[in-house]
């Protein structure tokens, strides 16, 4: 297990021939879902089609974001939060996972879905009994990530928990590109299981809907659905000696300095340094992260002006309905 490096609010299509099934399906998406519903395949394409110059204008703007800080030194945290502040609402509603049903007039649901062969989301075969086996060839070829008999007694549980999956870990190419700023110890770790879970755990109780993983400085920025953000710290314990000295360098206490020594706290200087703030870096309590004893993690809030977040954007979206 690997915690996600990257992660960001998309949207949700099913397309379906039968529209009683449609207005269940609207009934059970949860509220926090941007979805999309459709009667007829060339709707949906079009749709999703439509959407690939957003997709390549997202992904282009982190890579500048890297090769910025990997070429001229630039920091990464201000970027993000500029990205974040220039970039929020046209990427909320790019479809992330698409849900098709496989029996259709004119078509099966297995046309439509080669037809996104080389689309980045993540696609999903809603099947009648006859067809499993079908659907598992498919599955095996990679050309779906998951597929659901609709027949299943317990589906609508099944549907919103797979979809739930597949959006949380929808991003896989942007994680990729954050992954360059990770070194090979910083990886290793977020490839232990245990911190894995717990950043999973820590990530849903602050409600961060979107988040970063960067190496430098090494946490985790994010913000929560109103577009508050936050900061968590990363420090192996065998960087504290370093961090301490550090401390000690921009002005701490040697109080301060033996808790950092210690383990007991951690000081966001490069946080501090990267937004231009001059006074002496905060300090907050810190707290382990996993059960190897290893990683160290601390909380911060970012002193930033609040943009546009993702609740904002669904409140302004037309009520659910299918489009004929």
């Amino acid at each position: 297990m690997s915690f996600p490096l990257f992660a960001a609010p998309g949207s949700v299509v099913f397309l379906d021939d039968d529209p009683d099934y449609l207005d269940m399906l609207q009934l059970l998406a949860p509220p926090a879902w941007p979805v999309r519903f459709f009667l007829r395949p060339d709707q949906c394409l079009q749709q999703i089609q439509r959407e690939s110059a957003d997709w390549e204008a997202d992904v282009w703007a982190q890579q500048e974001v890297i090769d910025r800080w990997h070429r001229h030194g630039t920091p990464l945290i201000p970027q993000i939060l500029r990205y974040w502040a220039e970039h929020g609402a046209r990427r909320y509603g790019l479809t992330q996972v698409c849900v098709v049903d496989y029996s259709m007039p004119q078509t099966d649901g297995l046309q439509v879905l080669e037809t996104l062969r080389d689309w980045p989301g993540a696609k999903v075969l809603l099947t009648g009994q006859a067809d499993e086996q079908m659907a598992v060839q498919a599955f095996n070829r990679g050309l779906i990530a998951q597929f659901i008999p609709k027949q299943s007694p317990d589906i609508a549980r099944q549907l919103v928990h797979t979809v739930a999956q597949l959006l949380a870990s929808a991003c896989q190419r942007q994680a990729a590109l954050w992954r360059a700023t990770l070194t090979p110890v910083q990886n290793a770790l977020l490839r232990t299981p245990s911190i894995a879970q717990a950043l999973a755990r820590w990530v849903a109780v602050r409600n961060w809907v979107e988040y970063v993983v960067i190496g430098a400085p090494f946490g985790i920025l994010g913000r929560d659905a109103q577009g508050v953000a936050g900061w968590l710290q990363l420090e192996p314990y065998s960087g504290l000696d370093e961090l301490a000295e550090l401390a000690d360098g921009v002005g701490a206490s040697a109080v301060a300095v033996d808790a950092i020594r210690r383990g007991q706290q951690l000081m966001a200087i490069e946080l501090c340094q990267a937004l231009g703030l001059t006074s002496t870096p905060l300090m907050a309590p810190a707290f382990a992260v996993g059960e190897d004893d290893s990683l160290l993690g601390a909380q911060f809030d970012v002193p930033t002006e609040v943009t546009h977040g993702f609740a904002q954007w669904l409140d302004a979206q037309p009520p659910r309905r299918t489009q004929n």
